[in-house]
């Protein structure tokens, strides 16, 4: 068994960019505005790119492996994750995602909770999380009128910066950023706006699942301080956990038979030490760990980012 690495998976968007190609190679021509770095979604599935498996979808692995890659905890019917990159030239639509519940009685499929870390920000980056004290009947007249803007609680961002996006919350990326998105493995999304583009609005349903109690903050996180590393715990909830390595020059670990991990290099670049053998990671990419790889190792100066699900989804 070896970690897995895999073949970005690149989607156009109206208010995608060019900017991935600062450290991807393989970008292809248009305004990319998704790269899926890790996903078993009917939407897409990552091909693994590297050892026994190169050349196969992550879904037929996980089906003939079963326990070996997912844990024992996880259920082998609906992989929980999907990892992504998001460029913007241009800001995303206003939108809210459903919960589980709601999701799965309306769509047939996962809710969406979501976590987005910033890789880069560019000049005037920016972001919409929450509103700004409104009520639901403040905000559905302001839609109605064309003036909900001022509602909006839009921020300037910077990078490494981490925000937590819980269903149910109003939010938008704008312009200016390259997002790294851990979110539930679900693909729903209600539009409120956006900006006259075009494409179908959800304003009934967004009206059923939105939540304006919420408040989007920017998460700090807690730091504990190894000789080697630094370790930052920013989210733990049902749906995902996020830890960031700051990594000096190496740590080790040992994978877990319980759950697989997924580590995203946001910053440098090293390599994963494994049972004699190894593998580069460089930023902007991630690699998948098995639940049967056992111990492996961390070397070089860089950041990853740790995502996994902490509790029993089976």
């Amino acid at each position: 068994m070896n970690p897995f690495k895999f073949e970005p998976r690149y989607f156009n968007k109206i208010w995608g960019g060019r900017d991935l190609k600062l450290f991807r190679d393989d970008l292809p021509e248009g305004d990319i505005g998704e790269s899926w770095d890790v996903a078993c979604h009917e939407h897409g599935t990552s091909i693994i790119s590297n050892g026994e498996f190169k050349g196969m979808s992550l879904e037929h692995v996980i089906k003939l492996e079963k326990e070996k890659i997912i844990g024992s905890e996880i259920s082998k019917e609906w992989f929980p994750l999907l990892v992504k990159l998001i460029n913007t030239k241009e800001p995303l639509s206003v939108q809210v995602h459903p919960d589980d519940m709601y999701a799965k009685e309306a769509e047939g499929a996962m809710g969406k909770t979501e976590i987005w870390y910033v890789l880069e920000a560019f000049q005037g980056a920016n972001l919409v999380v929450g509103t700004k004290d409104s009520t639901k009947e403040q905000f559905k007249r302001a839609l109605e009128e064309g003036n909900f803007e001022k509602h909006l609680n839009k921020i300037s961002v910077k990078k490494g910066e981490v925000y937590f996006v819980k269903s149910g919350l109003i939010h938008a990326i704008g312009e200016g950023t390259i997002i790294l998105e851990i979110q539930q493995n679900s693909d729903i999304t209600y539009r409120v706006w956006d900006y006259n583009r075009g494409r179908d609005l959800h304003i009934k349903k967004a009206l059923e699942v939105v939540d304006l109690s919420l408040k989007g903050e920017k998460v700090l996180g807690v730091t504990q301080e190894y000789e080697n590393y630094n370790k930052t715990i920013y989210c733990q909830c049902e749906h995902f956990a996020l830890e960031l390595y700051d990594i000096k020059n190496h740590f080790n670990e040992c994978s877990s038979k319980e759950r697989f991990y997924i580590f995203t290099c946001v910053e440098g670049e090293g390599k994963i030490y494994y049972s004699g053998s190894e593998e580069l990671i460089s930023m902007g990419e991630s690699i998948l760990i098995p639940a049967a790889l056992g111990e492996y190792e961390f070397v070089g100066v860089m950041k990853v980012l740790k995502s996994w699900v902490p509790g029993n989804t089976i």
